[in-house]
């Protein structure tokens, strides 16, 4: 397998506009990265840029201590697993995964033991002889990844290769990359939109947004931990409660913060830079309220509406200042529409971001109560 390093890697069309401003990653032998971000954000043209189908603007790019800024894919010892399966339909299954190899003028002895390695791997053993038009979505979508996996490359490069199938069979599939890396130990960069499939295979998280990097770490680091306000909307789901307010008292051991509607509310975060007056942002995850009283900061709100997921409800309120937010509650708990619910949260709990959208440091982070799963009638 191989390290990666990216530096200052640019793409530009017409040499003016950056798709991507100055990418600067460096990938461990054996790790599992994740490109995530909206459409649009340059995690697919950086990916395109790695297995050679792109041009590099500017910066330098490195696969196994070797720089490959002209380097043909061919030459770069990569593979590719497409959105799109890309498989000759005329082939067998064993005739579609042996075609790059026999290309490269592999003898049929080494082809066919990379082949049942690879089919006993991903459990395809008996569907060498099919046809692409008899097998499902999820099967042939294995075959794509066998094709990849006989090449025995130092790079496996996935584009969003879950998002042609439903809801199961990603579940399956995800499931399958993620035994595949254990059991190969390879280094691997894979895109998705999709940050359940990003916080799910990460070994690290790197959140992309207009052509830079925003954030990268493991996914309990962006989750607990994220750096500014692109990053706390994008990582969770539901999203982090975000709420404006205005400085009221700071310093290195806390910040006051006067929320819409005049309620203040403490948060443990160093706010040893902030003045007085300034406008802030209030950020809490929805399993962090808690029910009742019980924490430091409380509040109220009246329900607006109710999702339910089974083990637990998504409660979806207006508090008192008229901000909306939501909490994971209890699905064990009935709650009416129009009720009054109280709620709290530890200062702990709370994060905050400057003016200019950057994470404050916290004073206690990693270290939160998480939520009692219900939502005490007032």
């Amino acid at each position: 397998m191989a390290q990666v390093s990216l530096q200052q890697i640019r793409k530009s069309y017409d040499g003016q506009h950056d798709v991507l401003a100055g990418i600067d990653l460096d990938i461990q032998d054996g790790e599992f990265v994740v490109l995530v971000g909206p459409s649009g954000c340059g995690k697919s043209t950086l990916l395109r840029m790695l297995c050679g189908l792109e041009e590099i603007s500017g910066g330098e790019m490195q696969i196994a201590n070797q720089r490959v800024n002209d380097l043909p894919p061919a030459e770069r010892g990569i593979a590719m697993v497409f959105q799109s399966y890309a498989l000759y339909p005329h082939m067998t299954v064993y005739k579609n995964m042996a075609f790059g190899l026999k290309v490269a003028g592999a003898d049929k002895a080494e082809i066919a033991r990379r082949i049942r390695h690879a089919a006993a791997i991903l459990k395809i053993d008996h569907l060498l002889e099919r046809l692409p038009r008899e097998l499902s979505g999820g099967q042939r979508q294995r075959v794509a990844i066998g094709r990849a996996i006989v090449r025995e490359p130092k790079l496996f490069l996935f584009d969003e290769p879950l998002s042609n199938l439903d809801a199961a069979l990603r579940v399956q599939t995800r499931l399958e990359i993620a035994k595949l890396h254990r059991e190969l130990k390879a280094t691997i960069v894979y895109v998705t939109h999709d940050q359940v499939e990003a916080m799910t295979l990460g070994d690290k998280i790197v959140v992309m947004h207009d052509g830079r990097i925003q954030q990268a770490g493991t996914p309990l680091e962006l989750y607990q931990c994220p750096a500014n306000l692109f990053v706390a909307g994008f990582i969770g789901s539901p999203k982090m409660n975000l709420l404006d307010g205005v400085v009221a008292e700071a310093g290195g051991e806390g910040v006051s913060i006067s929320l819409t509607g005049g309620k203040t509310v403490h948060a443990a975060v160093d706010g040893s830079g902030l003045s007085v007056g300034e406008r802030v942002t209030l950020g809490i995850r929805a399993e962090h309220w808690q029910a009742g009283e019980q924490g430091s900061e409380r509040f109220c709100g009246t329900v607006n509406l109710v999702e339910h997921l089974g083990e637990a409800n998504l409660l979806y309120l207006t508090l008192e200042g008229g901000q909306d937010v939501v909490l994971r509650g209890d699905g064990n708990v009935e709650v009416t529409y129009d009720s009054q619910l109280s709620l709290s949260a530890d200062a702990s709990a709370f994060h905050v971001f400057d003016r200019d959208g950057q994470a404050l440091r916290r004073l206690q982070p990693g270290n939160l109560k998480v939520a009692r799963r219900a939502a005490a009638l007032v």
